[in-house]
């Protein structure tokens, strides 16, 4: 079977890379030929709005997928029953729009943070009034890794937040003073299985997720975020992998954003679990059944952001993995992460502070030179 991806990413790239031991061939359409996933596959180049690209798409393969959200909704639309899609274009609409997520939320019974929708001038002084200060001001659409956002503590912030971010639709959203940021991700697959991953406790830096450690042992909030994404995936009777962001406070969940897609803070996944997330989400939409989601270790994931350090340093430390995405270096561009795997956490925790050093140096000591906790 052949497996259309719209978008030719490192997340396009890692499907691949775990669909051939399946016997899966991949056809990528993204605006670059240069593209991580063009290495390790053909690729239509053009804009993904491309309608006469996506239905050439459409039909030299049997079943079409994404690897990122910010894809066009209408053009995959318009193929209507000439493809097969999945994720359900539903759930890509949603993951779309901030406000329609929220709203999501609402609807599902998942706790997640008083919000407002701004267009104008006069519906942001109205926002201002009901949702409080600090808060964060953001584009409905089109926002990730902290782009299209601004936090907003005094009239100034508002002031200056609205002319940069004003010009589309908007939504302000209180400031959560949380304790730490954690992720769930699971898949349910065309035969309506579905399976979940262990919590995901995960630290950020100017929006980037830069650290994920996983297991995350904390029992009572792993079963309330299972809970919340088994809600969503049988809600859009889902097919694929699907990822929900949480701020904890003390111990409450309150749900970001999601993500219908894999997932970077799942990246672990490839060496730390029975079965990777790349490979469930092939599993889920090929209606195959879903593989065991126990971890093998205690994991760690450290994003190599801008610059990649020395293959030779970071293979010299034990149990820590590579991956390379091909990528020319850019300031804030992800390049390519490593994956550590280790018999404890205390273990784990060390090796991850060697690696950020080597990946990362500017951040913060908490992360680099203390207890990971």
């Amino acid at each position: 079977m052949t497996i259309g991806v719209v978008g030719g990413g490192q997340l396009g790239r890692m499907l691949a890379l775990a669909g051939y031991p399946l016997g899966q061939q991949f056809l990528f359409l993204d605006r670059s030929a240069d593209t991580p996933a063009g290495q390790v596959a053909p690729s239509l180049c053009g804009e993904f709005t491309d309608r006469r690209l996506l239905r050439e798409l459409a039909r030299r393969t049997d079943l079409i997928t994404f690897d990122w959200e910010n894809v066009s909704l209408e053009g995959l639309r318009a193929l209507g029953r000439n493809a097969r899609i999945a994720p359900p274009l539903a759930a890509l609409a949603m993951s779309q729009d901030r406000l329609a997520e929220k709203r999501l939320f609402a609807k599902l019974d998942i706790p997640t943070t008083r919000h407002a929708a701004v267009e104008t001038r006069a519906s942001w002084a109205r926002a201002l009034r009901e949702v409080g200060l600090p808060g964060v001001l953001k584009t409905r659409r089109l926002g990730y890794d902290g782009k299209g956002q601004a936090v907003v503590r005094c009239a100034e912030d508002a002031a200056r937040a609205f002319d940069a971010l004003g010009g589309g639709p908007l939504i302000y959203e209180e400031f959560v003073p949380f304790d730490y940021e954690v992720s769930i991700i699971g898949a349910r697959s065309t035969r309506g299985q579905i399976v979940v991953y262990p919590l995901n406790r995960n630290h950020h830096r100017d929006g980037i997720l830069r650290l994920t450690r996983a297991p995350w042992s904390e029992p009572a909030l792993e079963r309330r975020a299972a809970a919340y994404l088994r809600r969503v995936l049988e809600h859009f009777r889902y097919e694929g992998v699907l990822n929900i962001e949480f701020f904890v406070r003390g111990n409450r969940l309150v749900a970001n954003e999601t993500a219908p897609r894999v997932h970077n803070s799942g990246h672990w996944t490839i060496e730390g679990a029975v079965t990777s997330q790349f490979e469930n989400h092939l599993r889920a939409i090929l209606g195959m059944p879903l593989g065991s989601t126990v971890a093998r270790a205690h994991c760690a994931m450290v994003n190599l952001i801008g610059t990649l350090p020395r293959a030779e340093d970071i293979l010299a430390l034990p149990g820590v993995h590579l991956h390379d995405y091909g990528k020319a270096p850019r300031p804030g561009r992800k390049l390519g992460h490593c994956t550590v795997f280790a018999p404890t956490p205390a273990e784990r925790d060390r090796t991850a502070r060697r690696v950020l050093a080597l990946a990362d140096p500017a951040s913060p000591a908490a992360l680099r030179n203390k207890d990971l906790t």
